[in-house]
């Protein structure tokens, strides 16, 4: 923004030649800078705080002993894991209290390359949800998949200079980086000669390597899980991003690792958070919960959400109650429950008991629609032929993206193809992007489906449709349900749909309100569990998305065929 008219407004109010707009009364204010608690009146104009003190107002806020916080921040969330489009995913975070997010739109891009980059930030732009773009670093992820885009440093550098756009997105080739990879090296270069965040994944990494990764100026990491892996990156000058999303959940595992000596280097995310969890148990205010639960002070707590975030990603004008700063605000009860009263964006009320109170934009654009490009699939497309009755299957972990590598004996036909039984399922992934006609057939064991299919077009990261089931007709019935809808999930027994989500934005997002499909979501959780027998171990559609990604160990199925990640290469299904 160009500051200078701004200027003149925010001097005036401030010096007292101009009423404030409004004056907050009768709050206890948490200070972030001094960690302490200021009860004091507070003025605010032209959006920004004018700082403590009485004055002339044109309204007076009456926080009646509340709690006053800077807005939320989440430090790293990719929106289309919400299954809704950005103005709705706004509406179920301003609720809770966040103001502020760094977003990886790394699965859209991975459908729908620039395009997509640019529809999210056209789709957030008039939000009062501040919405900033980390860039992401990986499309596609892996050379072993066919995603529907390609996005080098030289893509990537057409966005960068957008203000709106807050460095580079999760670097997840961390192999790249360590061995120095040119096209990996120049897209860090990109972000860092433009003053930006580079945001880093590196679960694992320890010693040197993990040395060699922070010494490339990633900034970040939000795959840590224990707190030895927390600190040793905090000791590297790296910001830990404590996640607690719907898959992941690892705040209460590394919140007890928060001490005075290194709460500065902490930030808190959600990462993927599914509108159910965010309407049950909130966002960024859930985290501080969880953390004031385990024994961090409510003060320190507080800064990790706000100013830890704000000053991790550039955000100079936020994070703060302070002069000058944008007057994004929180009022809360108490700083144990932190239950949400009230919340302003840019001085404005936007929450209040839990509901958006301002008309929330929502954008239409074409180019991130019809994203369902198949080749006609005929009856003989999940076929698969063994030479023997012995098979690699790949072996589902109860409430884990990790996988097993097995070798069955499995059923065969009497033309030596594969039949689903015995707790066997037959698994296919059908590229989408370009109707290039890959289909990659396997097999899984733990899924418990019974008696139809389940598919969706949310398969990371490349996400091409995956579809899994006993019957290779109801493995069809679902495919050619997410071509007609335009991506989505779906559930099919017996020849028939029996529940869709559609999800036409990229096949990632809905454009219906996000209790609606919270609602949906629910009622096809329990089919997939009671009529289609999927083990209650399992959650059914985010292990489908899962079983695509070949970085997570140790097989996994893309449209190219089976992947065995521990030696990061294709193998056969057949032994």
């Amino acid at each position: 923004m160009t500051y200078r008219p701004l200027l003149n407004d925010l001097v005036d109010m401030a010096a007292g030649r101009a009423p404030v707009d409004l004056v907050v009364r009768n709050a206890r204010i948490v200070d972030v800078f001094s960690q302490r608690i200021v009860e004091a009146p507070l003025a605010i104009g032209g959006g920004r705080f004018l700082g403590f003190f009485e004055a002339e107002a044109h309204a007076t806020l009456d926080a009646e002993g509340r709690y006053l916080l800077p807005g939320l921040i989440d430090g790293h969330v990719h929106i289309e894991s919400s299954l809704v489009s950005p103005a709705q995913f706004a509406r179920l975070v301003l609720a809770r209290g966040t103001t502020a997010v760094i977003a990886d739109p790394h699965e859209i891009a991975n459908v729908c390359g620039l395009a997509g980059l640019r529809y999210m930030l056209d789709a957030t732009r008039d939000l009062p949800l501040d919405v900033r773009l980390a860039l992401p670093s990986c499309v596609p992820a892996t050379p072993f998949e066919n995603a529907g885009a390609v996005l080098d440093a030289a893509a990537l550098a057409t966005l960068m200079d957008d203000p709106r756009v807050a460095g580079l997105g999760e670097m997840m080739n961390f192999p790249g980086v360590l061995a120095g990879d040119a096209d990996v090296l120049d897209k860090i270069a990109l972000a860092l000669d433009r003053g930006k965040t580079v945001d880093g994944h590196s679960p694992g990494l320890a010693g040197r390597d993990l040395a060699t990764y922070a010494a490339a100026r990633i900034a970040t990491d939000h795959e840590c899980t224990t707190v030895e892996e927390m600190h040793e990156r905090i000791a590297l000058g790296m910001y830990v991003l404590l996640r607690e999303g719907s898959a992941a959940r690892d705040m209460a595992r590394l919140a007890p690792g928060i001490t005075p000596g290194n709460a500065r280097r902490c930030v808190f995310c959600t990462d993927d958070r599914q509108p159910a969890d965010i309407l049950r148990d909130g966002h960024i205010d859930n985290h501080l919960r969880i953390a004031v639960s385990h024994g961090v002070d409510p003060v320190t707590a507080v800064t990790i959400a706000t100013l830890n975030a704000a000053e991790c990603f550039g955000l100079r004008d936020r994070g703060a109650v302070a002069p000058g700063r944008v007057a994004d605000f929180v009022l809360v009860d108490d700083l144990t429950g932190f239950a949400v009263r009230k919340v302003y964006a840019a001085g404005r009320l936007v929450a209040r008991d839990g509901a958006v109170v301002v008309d929330l934009p929502d954008h239409a654009d074409p180019a991130v629609r019809d994203t369902v490009n198949i080749r006609p699939l005929d009856d003989t497309a999940f076929r698969l032929p063994l030479p023997t009755g012995l098979a690699r299957v790949i072996g589902l972990q109860p409430h884990s993206l990790l996988t097993d590598a097995l070798e069955r004996d499995v059923p065969r036909d009497a033309s030596g193809c594969f039949t689903p039984g015995d707790g066997l399922v037959k698994l296919a992934v059908v590229e989408r992007h370009k109707a290039t006609g890959n289909v990659g057939v396997g097999i899984i064991e733990g899924y418990g489906l019974r008696g139809g299919a389940v598919a969706t077009t949310v398969a990371h990261d490349s996400h091409n449709i995956v579809v899994a089931g006993d019957n290779e007709a109801d493995m069809l019935v679902a495919v050619r349900e997410l071509e007609r809808t335009g991506g989505g999930i779906t559930l099919c027994a017996g020849g028939r749909v029996l529940a869709s989500l559609p999800l036409p934005v990229a096949g990632l997002m809905s454009d219906r309100p996000a209790t609606e499909v919270s609602a949906t979501f629910a009622q096809m959780l329990s089919i997939a569990h009671e009529t289609l027998h999927i083990s209650r171990d399992i959650e059914p559609f985010m292990t489908l998305s899962f079983l695509t990604l070949p970085v997570i160990p140790a097989l996994k199925l893309t449209d190219r065929g089976l992947f065995d990640v521990r030696t990061f290469s294709f193998t056969t299904v057949g032994v």
